[in-house]
């Protein structure tokens, strides 16, 4: 056991959950108040197939989705989403990859040793973006909207081209419900009910523009696909994923607690509540860093910092102080799993989506001096 040598905070944060992945229930989550009419039935029954169109309807609704864009719920979370876009949709043209941190360089992989594809990659290291001018748009183009191990984002849309001949496959998974995504620039994205809403892992969500639709309508792949993977049949999109007709069979738990998620999104101003929400904590979180010298962020540049997946620096700090800190703070119930990514330089990241409430943040900060003076060699 870690011995102190300065006093605890006199206050901590009532709700400690500042984990990247899955994230803090929203605020009043109570396990007894989920719907559980659907359990233990069928997904294809009534019920259950009405249940699945209810989520469907309000990640639309709150997405501020465009009725040309569909929207689906499919398996594996996030990384079974995005690699199912990939397996569909590639190999049809010459291919970038943008990586700055690890899920981006996740990608790089599947494209060069799972697909062999030969993309263009356009890497930046931990904490910078890649020149996104150097980005071809006559290719497909794969990126991270929301580099969650880095803290390093897009500042916006504007560098995606609006008459792009490739599609774009935005792995938005830390970004939905946080940033205003554009989507008439958007062909693919994915993400999951974990980040942002606070839900579930296990399930992903796939979103189609019309141009994605075309390609897996008129494009059949070099390589053997999976039937998780199969979105079409007969040369035609099958639209039953996109109203409820799941691939395989989802967890309806899992889906009555994105319900709920969804609802409370409803309940704080929808897609703008969340984003003033998350923006709120960030600049929280902000003034914490800019009143402690030791402290810094890893992105240098505020217009591409994250507001979701927030990367901190620790004067001095190397992987065994950190995770020294992480386990004072979680011993004393002050915060929970606030340590960098494996793959991530030392470091520690809080996360500042919806569903974490700003008055926690702010007690965070005597409590990091706290953990920082008492892992001082």
């Amino acid at each position: 056991m870690t011995t102190t040598t300065t006093p605890l905070p006199e206050v901590r944060p009532a709700r400690p959950h500042f984990s990247s992945g899955p994230c803090a229930k929203p605020p009043g989550w109570d396990a007894s108040r989920l719907a559980t009419d659907s359990l233990g039935r069928s997904h294809r029954s009534k019920l259950g197939k009405a249940r699945l169109k209810r989520c469907i309807d309000l990640m639309r609704e709150h997405l501020r989705l465009p009725d040309s864009h569909r929207i689906g719920i499919v398996p594996g979370s996030d990384t079974g989403a995005y690699e199912m876009a990939m397996w569909t949709m590639l190999g049809a043209r010459p291919v970038t990859a943008l990586a700055w941190e690890s899920f981006g360089e996740g990608w790089v992989t599947d494209a060069v040793k799972q697909l062999k594809i030969d993309p263009t990659v356009i890497r930046a290291d931990y904490g910078a973006l890649p020149d996104l001018g150097q980005v071809d748009w006559s290719n497909d183009v794969l990126f991270t909207w929301n580099g969650t191990t880095s803290g390093v984002r897009v500042p916006d849309g504007e560098w995606i081209a609006e008459d792009r001949e490739g599609l774009s496959f935005a792995d938005a998974t830390s970004a939905v419900f946080a940033y205003d995504i554009p989507w008439d620039r958007i062909d693919v994205a994915t993400f999951s009910w974990q980040k942002v809403l606070g839900g579930e892992g296990a399930h992903g969500v796939l979103i189609l523009g019309p141009r994605a639709v075309e390609r897996l309508e008129s494009y059949t792949p070099a390589w053997p696909l999976p039937k998780v993977f199969r979105l079409t049949s007969k040369g035609k999109l099958i639209e039953g994923i996109f109203s409820g007709e799941t691939i395989n069979t989802p967890s309806m738990l899992a889906v009555e607690d994105a319900i709920a998620a969804l609802e409370w999104v409803g309940s704080i101003g929808g897609h703008d509540g969340a984003i003033a929400r998350t923006e709120a904590n960030a600049a929280a979180l902000d003034a914490i860093v800019a009143a402690r010298p030791w402290l810094g962020h890893l992105a240098a540049d505020p217009a591409t910092r994250s507001k979701t997946s927030v990367c901190l620096t620790v004067e001095g700090a190397d992987d065994g102080r950190i995770k020294k800190m992480a386990a004072l703070l979680e011993g004393e119930g002050a915060a929970f799993d606030i340590a960098g990514y494996r793959d991530a330089p030392p470091g520690l990241r809080i996360w500042c989506g919806a569903t974490v409430d700003t008055s926690d943040i702010e007690k965070l900060g005597p409590w990091l001096d706290w953990a920082y003076e008492n892992t001082r060699a």
